[in-house]
């Protein structure tokens, strides 16, 4: 029989209702994993101890399993900008370093009715501002298939956490690529939901207009159970819509790729990698071997993509973030005399260099002078952007593209130059500015690099269950990537 920590979500959560394994065994399991490889992964965050851990699974294993609890005893991972209660929640900032929320997010509060177990926090760049989770102002997190490149970000500490089998799954944000990106330099599934699907309540703010949680799993069926579980209607969240919730779990089962009608949007298949390009082709063709139409798609403003993203999303986090000035919570410096004195010395230290250039170039875009010519011409192109996408939607039922230009690429290598690590997001950010769900599956390894390539899918707004049976069609045909060797 597999180890315990290597065995699916859905697998380990059937094993749990027959009580051919107890609450307290699959915590335990995950535990060891993580004393295992997590001192050179670097994907969890020491801010949730094992012991409260365990005392909530032994709680779980004396009432019995519960079927009414489609998560009853699995260990999940959550990321550390989620607030879970009573623990810390720093979004990976010196800033909020000692800051521990009073109550659960929306999110947190949907895993703990559904049974899960709620294991670890895992790591992220500083407030989700990055694609390589070397920002974090804790720890670098590293890819599980070799240590020495990065696992792509911001939620590259999920996204690793889960390939290296430290949890069953792992709840991630996506504001630009957050989610989709990492699982796919990692070799993972992660899935994006529309913008309103998922409560942000209790999420920390980047984007508001942007961010957006969804689940990180090591299959398609695992990713729609997660993303089951924590959808749905929140009235405390104002963006959140009240659009009934469908049966992802039975449309991952069920998926087919017969007739489906994939569109190849050609601005996101120029100037990737020669190994990228021939993995997700492969994974394309094989999607046609099952049924699927390719259809030759244009979405001509998306080129505009990355620029109108680096506009609007550091607008929106320079406001988000003026709230960490160290009056009411937070770091607060003890050197400081004077209010504005105090302002300046704790943002200083408490923001990292990549936090501190976005909340910079956020304030310039919004101040008096430049709002018109930046911010406003942003927006106006963010329409454009969801424009293109909803003509490319009257043809085809679904996009594909890689989820990243190249594979993983080593640590510190784009450490000078924010503007390449800019444009690696090129591929995903554009679906957040249309507020449409999107999901990375595996599409193989690299033929030169041996590292994991992702293959993005493109829905409808609120079309979760067509992404999710479709990539779960072709997730089962697709060989599988085998073992990281990082931390085997």
């Amino acid at each position: 029989m597999p180890s315990l920590h290597t065995l699916s979500l859905l697998t380990v959560r059937d094993a749990l209702a027959r009580g051919e394994v107890t609450a307290s065994e699959a915590a335990a399991a995950c535990f060891t994993r993580i004393r295992e490889t997590d001192g050179s992964l670097g994907a969890i965050l020491p801010w949730i101890d094992e012991e409260s851990v365990l005392e909530r699974a032994k709680a779980l294993d004396d009432a019995g399993p519960d079927p009414s609890k489609p998560l009853w005893g699995v260990p999940v991972a959550v990321k550390d900008c989620i607030c879970v209660k009573d623990y810390p929640t720093t979004a990976g900032s010196r800033i909020l370093e000692n800051f521990v929320p009073f109550y659960d997010a929306f999110v947190v509060e949907r895993l703990k009715q559904a049974g899960a177990v709620i294991i670890a926090k895992t790591n992220l760049d500083e407030f989700a501002m990055g694609s390589s989770t070397e920002h974090s102002a804790f720890k670098t997190t590293r890819n599980p298939w070799d240590l020495s490149r990065v696992p792509g970000g911001s939620s590259g500490g999920s996204a690793a956490c889960v390939t290296a089998f430290q949890a069953y799954g792992a709840l991630g944000t996506d504001t630009g690529g957050s989610i989709r990106q990492p699982a796919g330099l990692c070799g993972c599934v992660g899935i994006k939901p529309t913008y309103g699907r998922v409560s942000r309540y209790g999420v920390v703010a980047y984007g508001s207009s942007l961010d957006q949680v969804g689940a990180l799993a090591r299959d398609v069926p695992d990713a729609a159970l997660l993303l089951q579980v924590i959808a749905g209607h929140d009235p405390r969240e104002a963006t959140c819509a009240a659009v009934p919730v469908d049966d992802y779990l039975a449309a991952a089962r069920d998926g087919t790729l017969k007739g489906v009608r994939i569109g190849v949007p050609k601005e996101f298949w120029d100037g990737n990698s020669a190994e990228v390009d021939a993995a997700c082709r492969t994974a394309l063709a094989q999607a046609e071997k099952l049924g699927a139409v390719l259809v030759d798609v244009s979405l001509p403003h998306t080129r505009h993509g990355v620029a109108a993203y680096y506009i609007l999303s550091p607008a929106e986090a320079s406001t988000n973030l003026a709230r960490f000035d160290g009056v009411r919570y937070g770091l607060r410096d003890k050197e400081a005399h004077e209010l504005l004195d105090m302002y300046v010395k704790s943002r200083s230290k408490g923001f990292g260099e990549e936090v501190q250039r976005r909340i910079l170039l956020g304030t310039f875009v919004l101040s008096a002078g430049y709002y018109d010519a930046y911010y406003k011409k942003a927006a106006q192109v963010r329409r454009l952007i969801l424009e293109d996408y909803t003509r490319a939607f009257e043809r085809c039922d679904l996009l594909a593209a890689p989820a990243a230009p190249t594979t993983a690429w080593p640590l510190g290598q784009n450490k000078d130059d924010p503007v390449a690590v800019y444009r690696q997001a090129a591929r995903t950010l554009s679906l957040n500015l249309a507020g449409l769900p999107g999901m990375t599956i595996p599409a193989g390894l690299g033929k030169e690099s041996g590292l994991p390539v992702g293959l993005q899918l493109f829905a409808p707004a609120f079309g979760e269950a067509a992404l999710l049976g479709a990539g779960a069609a072709l997730f089962r045909e697709l060989p599988p990537l085998g073992t990281p060797g990082g931390v085997a």
